[in-house]
């Protein structure tokens, strides 16, 4: 008589199974370091290079040890030293990995049993039930379930009173996310294989912190890059590389979810290599983590990527009446000044890497050596040489304010006059210099009739005056805007 085995979920009945299903695999895998390539939308490229025995002929093969959010349309294998001698007939992703809520899925409509703590005899009894619903959650790949229903001495329950017992693993049963191969080998060989595949759940984005001492205006910079991987699988000793850029992908279906020099007799030692370099690649840019590194399954990790002391910046004031809500939602957002950062991602500033998008804190040290935060904001990927813009904040002792004073149309002869005074005051203690903004927006035609102050065109409907004022003082800028059609 054929014995079952009868198991706990997570029991060593269950353990030893999968032991013999494990090792009773056709051929075997011997796994060398990976390779990733990690991208900032939320994907990656994972190559590895593994070792397959196979027969001459068709194999049945299971590749383990994959990330539950692989694609598998992108899986590519192929033999680094003979390509034609091997080839995938049939392949089939195994994603719904073994739980209690798949294995009571399969005995819906059906009898199993429970293990229930008796408090009479203090010790453990079985009692038949049956699974009415299972409550599983098939593209929950943690295997989180729904409340199960069972029916137990006629009676419906909304939950297990007990342990179940199932029997024991079948041949498709799956601890781990599993693609099922059928493969084709020329002759009885071991091959030496590249394996690459695309898969969500891993992602990386830079930050940057940006230190003003207590007065002047260079900075030092340091950027990190942070990791994580939501993979649902451990990459051990794994050559990391970033690539930051804007890859055009088509939407699918699936799943979502400085440094101190160490002491020497005769001289310093070399400084440490950088922790990252950063190349061109195509229309993109790489990052390269320079040394293997280990990102488990639900991990965040950073690395320090840029370093740069000394860099200056400059303070800038902006008054965007008719853009105030950009930042602000009150009611007096119409009389904010907004403070700007602006400094050049350049070699002369100590700077010139591409920089890649992401948060910028911004602090300013104070009188007892304490860094305080003064602003944050986000910044899009920055090529080498260009300007880098950050809004921090509202001003809080300057204050602006705009009022139409004149306007003036004449439809027949397709002309329209808009007049307006801006006024700027200073409750600083030394002078600024104010940047006012205007938005020529009602025609594509206009002019600038009338102005108290000079000006620069910024582009087709945007100028800008730029106002000195001294501490305690109102500064009125007036001018009047001409449109024709």
């Amino acid at each position: 008589m054929k014995r079952k085995n009868i198991f706990r979920l997570g029991g060593l009945v269950l353990a030893l199974a999968v032991a013999t299903l494990v090792c009773s695999r056709p051929g075997g895998a011997e796994n060398n370091s990976p390779q990733i390539t990690i991208y900032n939308q939320s994907f990656a490229v994972v190559k590895e290079i593994r070792n397959l025995n196979l027969k001459a002929g068709e194999n049945e093969f299971r590749a383990e040890n994959i990330t539950a959010f692989l694609d598998p349309s992108s899986v590519i294998l192929r033999d680094l030293k003979d390509p034609d001698s091997l080839k995938i007939l049939e392949q089939n992703y195994e994603a719904n990995t073994l739980s209690q809520g798949l294995l009571l899925s399969k005995f819906e409509g059906k009898e199993i049993m429970l293990e229930l703590y008796d408090p009479e005899t203090k010790k453990p009894i079985q009692k038949k039930v049956k699974i009415i619903r299972s409550g599983y959650a098939p593209n929950n790949v943690y295997g989180n379930t729904g409340s199960p229903i069972i029916e137990m001495d006629g009676k419906i329950r909304f939950n297990l009173p007990g342990t179940p017992l199932f029997d024991s693993l079948s041949s498709d049963a799956f601890l781990k996310p599993t693609l099922l191969w059928k493969l084709w080998s020329k002759n009885d060989q071991k091959h030496n294989v590249e394996f690459s595949y695309i898969t969500s759940g891993m992602n990386w984005d830079a930050s940057y912190n940006a230190v003003f001492p207590e007065k002047g205006s260079e900075m030092d910079l340091t950027g990190w890059v942070t990791i994580t991987n939501q993979t649902g699988k451990d990459f051990e000793d794994a050559s990391i590389k970033l690539l930051a850029g804007d890859v055009h992908r088509v939407s699918d279906q699936g799943p979502r979810y400085g440094y101190a020099a160490k002491e020497m007799k005769a001289e310093a030692a070399a400084p440490p290599p950088p922790s990252v370099t950063e190349r061109t690649f195509e229309e993109y840019h790489i990052y390269d983590l320079n040394r293997s590194t280990t990102v488990r399954d639900r991990e965040t990790k950073q690395v320090e990527f840029i370093r740069a002391l000394s860099v200056p910046a400059e303070k800038i004031y902006v008054y965007d009446p008719d853009n105030a809500y950009r930042y602000d939602y009150s009611d007096t957002a119409q009389t904010k000044v907004w403070t700007m950062l602006e400094f050049r991602n350049s070699k002369k500033n100590n700077m010139g890497m591409p920089l890649p998008k992401g948060k910028v804190k911004v602090y300013r040290r104070d009188i007892d050596g304490r860094n305080e935060l003064i602003g944050e904001d986000k910044i899009d990927h920055t090529p080498k040489d260009e300007d880098v813009r950050l809004y921090i904040g509202n001003a809080f002792d300057l204050v602006g304010s705009k009022k139409q004073t004149n306007f003036q149309e004449n439809y027949d002869q397709h002309w329209v006059d808009e007049s307006f005074e801006v006024s700027l005051r200073n409750h600083k203690k030394e002078p600024v210099e104010i940047r006012v903004i205007d938005h020529t927006y009602r025609y594509a035609n206009w002019e600038i009739k009338a102005k108290s102050d000079s000006f620069e065109k910024l582009d087709s409907a945007t100028i800008q005056f730029k106002l000195k004022v001294k501490p305690d003082e109102e500064r009125k800028l007036k001018y009047t805007v001409h449109y024709w059609w």
